[in-house]
């Protein structure tokens, strides 16, 4: 048996948070090895990175979700007692929840919204000298989402939740005020959501039967019981927040749509580009750097011994850059995707293996859907113009985005 080489110094805390999207690949190649071991919060971690190693850790169950994830991540982006959180069969019954909102129909309704609120907006930022792109789709997709969802948002309350859904993926990896922060926005969430899901088991607020509020409401668990209303609001957070996050996304596109100008042409005389093109956006730009999973019980990989209870970190950016598994990776080439095998291990921006019985995130087609709806619109619908700005992405920033956020001026619409 082999023994997993170390990184560099007794942890590497500071070095991860210098590095999130490039730390684990890189101290990889450094090792020539598809895993090391290190400390993380002084917390034995082993780190892997590629699409074996992905298909390792998503495979036959041998790694828990279960106090896997730091107390700062969990009481911030994903709060506690939400399906990330679970293995087995509770996982797989809880993900049936979550499945069931993401029927065609479904994701068709979430479309038409968006459309309807972008000819909303649009004569707006006609009459505005600029807007801040970042800004306004997420305010948008606070609008959509929670309609989509049935979830009432009285027009006062808008700025407040869509403020409070940004902190939670915003700062989830941030220190000091602004995670302090983030954790009040969690937990005013909370009280919220949670009273919704009261309102409705009360009869008091009655959303349509396919409604994703409906849904969790009445949802039942393994046990044939209703979830606790604490359980339910962080799943009806994971209905929100995912969605208000595919903002950071859709900002990523018209950075490359600026960067990678020929692009816009391309996509206006050939439709079916467009899907090549937002999976290379959810490819190349950094989103989410990594995930975590404990080991449920001594195994080996590769000649390598995981010891029970040892946390292990996937590296999901860099498995999404492994040259290994992408010619030129470091390249914006969406006609890579025209012909892509479709693997569950090698293309992860957010996460691997089945949809259904995985770790792997059910609202992956809303955010390639939404990606789609956006890019359409900037691409099809309106002419605008890109000022001198900070376009720069900032790698140490979690989520990576422009400095300011996509300014754009100029907007019209096109007759």
């Amino acid at each position: 048996m082999s023994e997993i080489l170390s990184a560099k110094g007794f942890d590497s805390t500071l070095a991860l948070f210098r590095n999130p999207y490039g730390f684990i690949s890189k101290t990889c190649r450094d090792l020539d090895a598809d895993l090391f071991i290190t400390r993380i919060l002084l917390q034995k971690t082993i780190c892997m990175t590629g699409a074996a190693a992905a298909e390792a850790f998503y495979g036959e169950d041998r790694l828990t979700r279960s106090d896997s994830m730091p107390g700062r991540i969990q009481k911030t982006l994903l709060g506690e007692g939400g399906v990330q959180g679970l293995d087995g069969a509770a996982h797989r019954r809880r993900k049936e929840l979550f499945m069931s909102l993401m029927g065609t129909e479904r994701i068709a309704a979430l479309e038409d919204m968006s459309l309807h609120m972008l000819d909303n907006y649009a004569p707006d930022w006609e009459v505005r000298n600029e807007i801040v792109l970042y800004d306004e789709v997420r305010e948008m997709l606070t609008r959509v989402v929670c309609a989509w969802a049935g979830v009432p948002l009285p027009e006062t309350e808008v700025s407040t939740r869509t403020a409070q859904l940004t902190a939670l993926f915003q700062e989830a990896g941030a220190v000091g005020p602004k995670h302090w922060a983030a954790r009040r926005a969690r937990h005013r969430l909370g009280k919220w959501a949670a009273g919704l899901i009261q309102q409705v088991r009360d009869g008091e607020l009655q959303p349509t039967q396919e409604s994703a509020l409906n849904v969790i409401a009445t949802w039942n668990d393994l046990n044939g019981k209703l979830l606790t209303s604490k359980d339910a609001a962080v799943e009806l957070l994971n209905v929100l927040r995912p969605t208000v996050a595919v903002s950071v996304f859709i900002v990523q596109t018209a950075h490359a749509l600026h960067r990678y100008p020929e692009w816009q042409e391309k996509l206006r005389k050939d439709e079916g580009l467009l899907e090549p093109f937002v999976e290379e956006v959810r490819r190349f730009y950094p989103f989410f750097p990594a995930v975590a999973a404990r080991v449920r019980s001594a195994f080996e990989w590769r000649g390598y011994r995981f010891p029970e209870g040892c946390r292990v970190l996937l590296d999901l950016y860099g498995t999404n850059t492994d040259p290994r598994s992408w010619d030129a990776p470091l390249e914006f080439l969406p006609e890579r995707f025209q012909n892509w095998g479709e693997s569950p291990f090698d293309f992860i921006p957010q996460g691997g293996g089945d949809h259904y019985t995985n770790h792997r995130c059910p609202g992956e087609w809303i955010a390639i859907n939404q990606m789609k709806v956006f890019c359409r619109y900037l691409v099809n619908e309106i002419d605008y113009d890109v000022p001198d700005q900070g376009l720069e992405l900032d790698s140490r920033e979690l989520p990576s985005l422009p400095e300011n956020r996509f300014i754009m001026r100029n907007i019209r619409r096109r007759q």
